[in-house]
């Protein structure tokens, strides 16, 4: 061979690569957050009515991560933690107040979506992805949030009667006149035009339901006959086992108490409700994914669909978030696009923390410092690669559980514990923390706790639990007088 072909032969061979480099597009994001939406999805098996086709066709196309969860049990504390990438008990942020902007802490750390708008990515969004109103920092444009989401009289009569949330029931408001629905218009209308911009793009959407008030019109609850309702497996003794401080913490928010839905007959209509709100929500869902693949960007644009937290439905005899327990705190999560393993589910623990490395690993952008979280592209490209990371879940200053692959470990701010067992015991009824042969295992996963208690920010303590006062310290004792009044109240 001449050496000129030599030659030749060598620069096309070091040349290739930066070719593909180059005419390689940047990824498109289209983000998905989900309200309240706990594992009663048909791809995690929550329930054995529930009817997600559109969701489950995502994870057929992708990731189904089928032990993923929240950072803290409350919506903004979840959703500020995922947008920083950072953990409760590193910020402080642990209750729905404050604003993340209003917060010295948090107050000049840079979104996930700030760091996409500084690669040069669009932003845009509608609906509910930050708690309250959305980042005007963190976004080309906002769409304002139009259209019906509850009325001013309720369907049912719910104790606290006065709450205006916690309300269920079938409307007979058309389901394009709904805010939710509007949102998943608007987003597919986006998609019409985002592909044709000089630029890459990321569309964030938010969903407000299946969070309270539970409505949805006459389409999704004939899917769901109130006379078929299954309701949740419930032990009567379930508490026998659980420290005084998680009783008082979990069981004491605005929802109503379990055995009154049980005495007031309303527990089947709850349920009901919920499961037609989780088949609206994946039919608006499939609107967006159509929408996507109509556009022709769909090979070039990462999907992610997450929910802030879980919900319990009378599980663990509770009703709404606010727990350190499996139906709290275990989420839907799913990632689909290039680069990415399709129809695969992954049991490895993640965490809602990792969204924000893992964007930014797929498409392309350097890492961002000070995370928290980690990329998740090893389980992506293979479910089953070895993962030594549990998740962590914080509900207050102090109140830590620790999720690893087959345990949950649970540590409350007085040092009560509880420890399950989910591969023999996945409803967490027996408490083993006591049991001195699971010294080891409490010990290896006390290891994974936070090194950081943050103190609660400003204007957040007390806000969400009578467990603490104003001071965030915690007050069993004065928590055990609020509760015992609340149910006096409640029983006249």
């Amino acid at each position: 061979m001449k050496p000129s072909t030599i030659l030749l032969t060598a620069l096309v061979f070091f040349a290739l690569p930066l070719l593909g480099r180059a005419e390689t597009k940047a990824q498109n994001v289209v983000f998905i957050a989900i309200d309240d939406m706990n594992d009663w999805v048909g791809c995690l098996g929550g329930h054995p009515q529930v009817k997600t086709p559109n969701i489950d066709a995502l994870a057929d196309r992708g990731i189904n991560f089928t032990n993923a969860h929240c950072q803290a049990p409350i919506c903004n504390p979840s959703r500020v933690s995922l947008t920083l990438g950072l953990l409760p008990s590193t910020t402080g942020m642990y209750f729905l107040a404050p604003d993340f902007r209003q917060a010295g802490a948090t107050k000049n750390a840079e979104t996930l979506f700030q760091y996409f708008r500084k690669h040069d990515y669009y932003l845009t969004t509608c609906g509910k992805v930050f708690h309250g109103k959305a980042d005007p920092l963190s976004f080309d444009h906002i769409e304002p949030n139009r259209g019906w989401r509850r009325s001013n009289e309720k369907i049912r009569y719910t104790v606290p009667g006065t709450n205006p949330l916690w309300d269920w029931g079938q409307v007979d408001v058309p389901d394009e006149e709904q805010r939710d629905y509007l949102t998943a218009a608007w987003a597919t209308e986006q998609l019409k035009t985002l592909p044709q911009k000089d630029q890459p793009f990321f569309l964030a959407v938010g969903f407000h339901l299946p969070h309270v008030p539970i409505y949805a019109s006459k389409k999704w609850f004939d899917l769901y006959p109130l006379e078929d309702i299954i309701l949740p497996e419930v032990l009567d003794s379930d508490h026998d086992d659980i420290p005084e401080i998680a009783r008082q913490l979990t069981l004491n928010p605005t929802a109503p108490r379990h055995e009154w839905m049980v005495e007031h007959d309303e527990w089947r209509h709850a349920v009901q409700a919920y499961l037609a709100a989780n088949s609206f929500v994946d039919h608006l869902v499939g609107m967006i994914i159509d929408a996507l693949d109509a556009s022709g960007a769909a090979d070039d644009t990462i999907i992610v669909l997450w929910s802030d937290h879980g919900f319990h439905l009378g599980e663990k005899q509770k009703w709404a978030k606010r727990s350190n327990w499996e139906e709290t705190t275990r989420v839907p999560f799913l990632m689909a696009g290039p680069g990415i393993e399709r129809g695969k589910a992954c049991a490895r623990p993640v965490g809602l923390i990792d969204i924000y490395p893992t964007l930014a690993d797929l498409c392309g952008l350097p890492p961002k410092e000070g995370l928290e979280g980690v990329s998740l592209r090893p389980l992506l490209e293979n479910p089953e690669a070895p993962w030594d990371r549990p998740a962590i879940t914080t509900f207050g200053p102090g109140n830590h559980t620790i999720r690893s692959e087959h345990w949950r470990y649970s540590v409350y701010a007085d040092g009560s514990e509880e420890l399950y067992d989910h591969r023999i015991d996945p409803n967490e009824w027996k408490n083993l923390a006591t049991d001195p042969a699971m010294a080891e295992v409490i010990a290896q996963h006390r290891a994974s706790l936070p090194s950081t208690n943050a103190a609660p920010l400003p204007g957040s303590a007390g806000s969400d639990s009578p467990l603490y006062g104003e001071d965030g310290k915690v007050s069993l004792q004065e928590s055990m007088k609020r509760a015992q009044k609340k149910k006096t109240k409640t029983d006249e």
